[in-house]
């Protein structure tokens, strides 16, 4: 979302109202949401955006995907939170998903590390890669902990 708004203040300066303006009408032009108009007894008709099912289908791709490019990723606790509270996904199989894919990747980067010298550079740098990735592992494991505690309340 962050990228979005930025993208959108990098063709001009918008007041916040312009930058909701403009993200619904792209969303609406990409066939991701649709609005309608709702009666209210007391109140003049609001506007409602709801999915469409390409935009349904939108939400479950981003939650299906694996890629991690930062450390503890926010976006990924999001997307825990998002398939929660939309039922879209379980959250704990997103936890596992991403280990599976966490672990898939650490073992590329050991196999890589057998093959470098000791004290090569490389060596160095593929260490730090699979200590980062070791430490995501366990942020999940954390995830997973807290977030099947919560489905046993």
């Amino acid at each position: 979302m962050r990228d979005v708004i930025m993208s959108l203040l990098a063709k001009e300066p918008a007041h916040g109202y312009e930058l909701r303006q403009r993200l619904v009408k792209a969303l609406e032009r990409a066939g991701l949401v649709e609005a309608m108009e709702v009666a209210q007894p007391s109140h003049p008709d609001k506007k409602v955006y709801e999915l469409t099912a390409a935009g349904r289908e939108r939400v479950q791709q981003w939650l299906a995907d694996v890629t991690w490019s930062k450390v503890a990723p926010v976006e990924f606790h999001l997307k825990l939170v998002v398939a929660a509270a939309t039922r879209l996904a379980d959250p704990v199989a997103l936890v596992d998903a991403q280990r599976l894919e966490l672990l898939r990747e650490l073992h590329q980067l050991q196999e890589l590390a057998l093959k470098e010298p000791a004290d090569a550079d490389g060596a160095l740098l593929l260490e730090g890669a699979a200590l980062r990735l070791q430490a995501d592992i366990r942020w999940l494991e954390v995830c997973e902990r807290r977030w099947v505690e919560r489905e046993s309340r």
